[in-house]
């Protein structure tokens, strides 16, 4: 059986990490996104990838780099605070 997945843009908005889902769709598709999963490590062009809990994002947002590990996905977009629970802050960028 395989893990829970959720599409990329829709866990950055539910994860409060952009406004709508149209500006997660666009944060994607610039190429802002990078994904590191186990072994391996990629850029992410598609809003569609789906993500599951463990995987890195390294994020370029507001030309900073942001780098987080998916703790949950979320069913919807809540609170702040519930919002930050489905992620944890990584000082460094992954390791693959």
């Amino acid at each position: 059986m395989s893990s829970p997945r959720q599409r990329l843009d829709v866990w950055l908005h539910r994860a409060r990490l952009a406004k709508t889902r149209a500006a997660a769709s666009a944060l994607v598709e610039q190429g802002a996104v990078r994904v590191f999963r186990g072994e391996w490590s990629r850029s992410v062009a598609k809003p569609s990838f789906e993500v599951n809990v463990g995987d890195c994002l390294l994020l370029a947002v507001g030309g900073r780099l942001l780098a987080l590990e998916i703790l949950a996905l979320a069913a919807r977009r809540g609170p702040p605070a519930e919002a930050r629970g489905l992620y944890s802050k990584r000082d460094a960028e992954p390791s693959a």
